[in-house]
Order: C-alpha cells, then structure tokens, then sequence
C-alpha cells in the first residue's frame, strides 16, 4: 500500500467516522516520523480549509433565505418598522432639486427651483425655496401645487391614505439588475386608487432594517393638465 493511498484512508476515517480515533492513532504511531509530520501538517491545512468555507456556506444559506421572502412578508416587515421609527422620528430635514421641461403648445418652458424641506413629528412639513429660475407659470402652477399637495398629504386623515401599506398599494416583487445586496429587494408598486398623493413605480428595499432605499415612480394622479410625464427619484443614505 503506497503513502499516498494511506494517508487518504486516514483523511476519510478522520473525517467520517471521528468515533474511531484509535485507528488514526495506531496509524500515525505506524508511520515513519517524516510521513507522519507530513500528514498531521496536511490534515491541519485541509482543517483550517474547511472552516471558512463552512462559515461561509452558512452566510450563504442565510442569504438565500432572505432573498426567499415574499412581496407580502416584506412589506408586513417594512410596514412593522416603518411604525417602529415613526414613533421615534422628531424630525428631518433635506433639499430637493425640481426641473420641468415642457414641449409644446403655445411655447416650450423650462423651470428649476431647489427647496429645503424640514419635517417635525407629528404632521408638521415647511418648505422653504431657496432658488428659482424660468417660467414663472411653471414654478407657480406646477411646483408649489407640488408642495401644496405634500403638506395637504399631512391633513387629518390623509396621511392614513398615503401610507406604504397593503391598504394603499399592491405589492410585486420582481427581478431587477439594478438591486445590490444592501437593498436586494425590489417591489412594483401600483395604487389601488389613483389619488393625487399615491405614486406607482418601482421601491428597492433594505434587507437589514427593511427600510426604502430607492424609489423610482410618477404620480398616480397628473398633478398638471399641461405636465405629460413626472418621474419621482428619490435615493435614501443613511
């Protein structure tokens, strides 16, 4: 019997069947010394080997596991911590960026204004503009009913009515090669009712905290009679 087929006699029976050492024992000790070092220095190699691919193995499986989820369980998760941290939200700030471009009759128009918006829990939202240029037309019928209709959302009840929830939206989730493995989860977003305050497009979800991270859509509802297309895009850093 050659070295070679010895020491894969005794990999196997290491491996497969611990509970009988005392043949790896007997051996080993059967061994010439130099074999011997050279296949406990072999059986340690293929050991520490074999850790970190198992460890690995099981992030995989866990991974596999999240990506298994369904639209319904997601969103019952995005629902449940959405509830969680709007208990705990005092408030918020940020800047947003509006561009229109209009083509057409009587005249082409284009319009940016840039606004700070601050929010303070419960139901309180303030813009502020900062800049603007172009159409006046533009910047008044069009962006500030935009901030109109935001602060409106807020109202009594409505905000119920605007909620990202089962209520308000059906749910797909769906395959996109934009997703990465912070946000792996993207789901189609449709209203059940087309308002002024629902939107319908594409949400890419967090897989830890289950928060929003992307959000690519246009309003349910024209906001304009003169705007033909709004494209909602909004990224989300932590």
């Amino acid at each position: 019997m050659t070295l070679e087929v010895l020491l894969l006699g005794l990999l196997l029976t290491a491996i497969c069947r611990i509970g009988r050492a005392i043949l790896l024992r007997d051996a080993l000790f059967s061994m010439p010394i130099r074999a011997r070092s050279h296949y406990l220095l072999t059986l340690a190699c293929i050991a520490f080997c074999l850790v970190p691919n198992q460890q690995a193995a099981q992030t995989s499986a866990q991974g596999v596991a999240n990506a298994q989820l369904t639209a319904t369980e997601i969103v019952q998760k995005l629902v449940d911590r959405n509830a969680q941290r709007a208990k705990a939200l005092e408030g918020y700030q940020g800047r947003r960026s509006y561009d229109l471009d209009y083509v057409g009759f009587p005249a082409n128009l284009h319009a940016t204004m840039i606004v700070d918006v601050k929010y303070t829990a419960p139901a309180t939202k303030e813009f502020t503009v900062v800049s603007q240029s172009g159409s006046k037309w533009v910047i008044n019928h069009v962006f500030k009913r935009l901030l109109e209709t935001e602060r409106e959302a807020l109202e009594g009840e409505n905000w119920k009515r605007t909620s990202l929830d089962s209520k308000n939206y059906d749910f797909t989730l769906v395959a996109d090669g934009r997703a990465d493995e912070r946000c792996p989860y993207t789901l189609e977003v449709e209203p059940k009712v087309a308002t002024k305050f629902l939107y319908r497009g594409r949400i890419w979800v967090d897989a830890e905290d289950f928060t929003v991270c992307r959000i690519e859509a246009e309003p349910a509802k024209n906001p304009s009679f003169w705007i033909q297309r709004t494209d909602i895009s909004h990224v989300y850093l932590k």
